[in-house]
């Protein structure tokens, strides 16, 4: 057994009684098409909505915090090729793996072409934010450092199957980098154009990323407990991010960053 808010679906939808009470284990698997769209579906918990990520779509966040919340990121950046090396490690499935690792270039980068985490680090000087600053983590909230570790944790000890089905928040993420595309220059027009590479690189990256990771799950997820199983697989993944940015509010935007009031 991994852990009980995943091997449980009931636990893991506890936020949601609607959802509880639609859980049905023992009924025939949802069609393929259907299948897909409940997991498309997930997308109203997804980050964008949290009051975070729209205070920063309407340009309400102070520098502050826009150097908060990437150098936070940055933390979750650097832990995204430690999952993926961990999928890698727990798949016999020598094609699955000729794909996935792409994933892990993608962020650590190559001769040439120094990928994602060097596209953050460009992001970081835009904001005014130094590369030893950033690397030293300093800056990084422990609730952010718990809810990243405990992905990569999840990661470790999960079928790879599992791990890959969480991985699928990035069915939503074009959508999110498309937005700090458009709004971005005209909401903060004091961060250079050069911190913009990370999101443009990302959209086609996920896109692809999407289409590997959605056959895993709609193929290996095939009797209606273990699609439910996916569901909350899923959710797990967006309750991590969206409890970053609840860290994040509350040191940035509430100004009570953690032992506030014993400091």
């Amino acid at each position: 057994m991994l852990f009980p808010f995943i091997v449980n679906s009931r636990a893991v939808y506890a936020m949601n009684p609607v959802a509880i009470d639609d859980l049905q284990p023992d009924a025939p698997p949802w069609p393929r098409q259907e299948f897909e769209h409940r997991l498309r579906e997930m997308e109203r918990y997804y980050h964008i909505h949290h009051p975070f990520h729209e205070w920063m779509n309407t340009g309400k966040l102070t520098k502050a915090a826009i150097q908060g919340w990437v150098a936070n990121r940055f933390y979750y950046q650097l832990s995204i090729p430690l999952k993926d090396a961990a999928i890698l490690a727990n798949c016999r499935e020598r094609e699955v793996r000729r794909l996935w690792i792409q994933r892990i270039i993608d962020h650590d980068g190559t001769t040439g072409e120094e990928g994602g985490i060097e596209a953050w680090l460009q992001l970081g000087a835009a904001v005014g934010l130094t590369r030893e600053v950033l690397s030293s983590e300093k800056l990084v909230l422990p609730g952010v450092r718990f809810a990243v570790d405990a992905y990569v944790n999840f990661a470790r000890r999960a079928t790879w199957q599992e791990a890959a089905c969480s991985s699928l928040t990035e069915l939503f993420a074009p959508t999110i980098h498309q937005r700090r595309l458009e709004n971005w220059p005209q909401y903060y027009p004091w961060i250079s154009a050069e911190g913009y590479n990370y999101f443009r690189k990302r959209l086609s990256e996920a896109r692809r990323d999407v289409e590997h990771g959605l056959e895993i799950t709609l193929t290996h997820f095939n009797t209606r407990a273990m699609q439910e199983r996916a569901l909350g697989l899923l959710q797990f993944k967006l309750d991590i991010l969206w409890s970053m940015l609840d860290a994040m509010w509350m040191a940035y935007i509430e100004n009570k960053p953690p032992y506030y009031c014993v400091a």
